[in-house]
């Protein structure tokens, strides 16, 4: 029995678990690939309060670090199965918990197309307010069609020279304010039915090679190529005891509490407005006072 289980060891779970080790809990986190999350892929980290640069795989070390330190236990498990009773079941195990975090977050929809993962960090991003000030003056593109497509695009227009956005359908989802604002930068170029064929380059990224309605294929040179197709969630496993919307993020009130009475979410799993570095760890303490609060109700 623990006090509380966490699954996912990415920012928000992280610091579920410091806090709960604070507090002298007992505490398990439970993570099927590598602790971090999406912030390793992250060269490096500006927006953070109070750390002026650090890496984004420097960040997660020393926030994992601390956690070990502290005693937290993690174990590379994958989970298949949580109950209402809080019965985590695992390929490995089944674990009792008082309370539980969910913090598993989302994973970013891929091009699925060759060397997408060879130039993650060198010249591909998923997240342009991350990564976009590495661009100054540098010629990027946008791939994408909604609000955080375009988003992206008026962000980057402040800080690359040129901005492409490539669109494969011939009209943007995008809020018409948004796509209006957009179409007001001088230095944006627009790309319409038009996938990407291929990713070009060595050691860096080069140039993409694209492909439109009449099957011409054109290279077209970048210094960086940013992608906001949208996101997965990995909440499937969660669908019989919480609630998710359409798009599969869990639906919480007051921040972080799921329908069920001691299950929380933190991060970048649950319905929320931004999803960034500085949210996920907000959620994470706030998720894990909770927790710490319904725990010391019941002692």
């Amino acid at each position: 029995m623990y006090d509380i289980i966490i699954i996912g060891a990415g920012p928000a779970g992280l610091t579920s678990a410091l806090y709960a080790l604070r507090a002298n809990k007992k505490v398990l986190i439970l993570e099927s690939k590598s602790y971090g999350g999406q912030i390793i892929n992250a060269k490096e980290i500006e927006n953070y309060p109070g750390i002026k640069k650090i890496s984004g795989i420097d960040f997660a070390t020393n926030l994992y670090n601390q956690v070990i330190d502290l005693g937290g236990k993690i174990l590379y498990e994958t989970v298949n199965n949580v109950s209402k009773e809080k019965i985590v079941t695992t390929n490995k195990n089944k674990y009792e918990a008082k309370c539980i975090i969910i913090a598993t977050g989302v994973q970013n929809r891929k091009l699925n197309i060759n060397n997408e993962e060879k130039f993650i960090g060198k010249g591909l991003s998923y997240c342009a307010t991350c990564d976009g000030n590495f661009y100054k003056g540098k010629t990027v593109a946008v791939v994408g069609g909604g609000n955080t497509a375009i988003e992206d695009a008026i962000y980057l227009s402040d800080i690359a020279s040129i901005v492409y956005v490539i669109h494969r359908r011939d009209e943007f989802s995008a809020e018409k304010k948004l796509i209006n604002e957009l179409k007001n930068k001088k230095n944006v170029k627009f790309i319409m039915n038009s996938n990407i064929l291929k990713l070009n380059g060595n050691d860096y990224l080069e140039s993409i090679d694209l492909k439109d309605n009449k099957n011409t294929i054109t290279n077209l040179k970048l210094d960086g190529l940013f992608i906001a197709i949208g996101h997965v969630p990995n909440n499937i496993m969660f669908k019989d005891i919480v609630d998710l919307d359409e798009y599969g993020y869990i639906i919480a009130k007051n921040e972080v509490c799921t329908k069920v009475d001691g299950i929380y979410v933190a991060g970048d799993a649950r319905v929320k407005n931004l999803r960034q570095l500085t949210t996920a760890v907000s959620d994470g303490s706030i998720a894990a006072v909770e927790a710490i609060k319904r725990i010391n109700m019941n002692n």
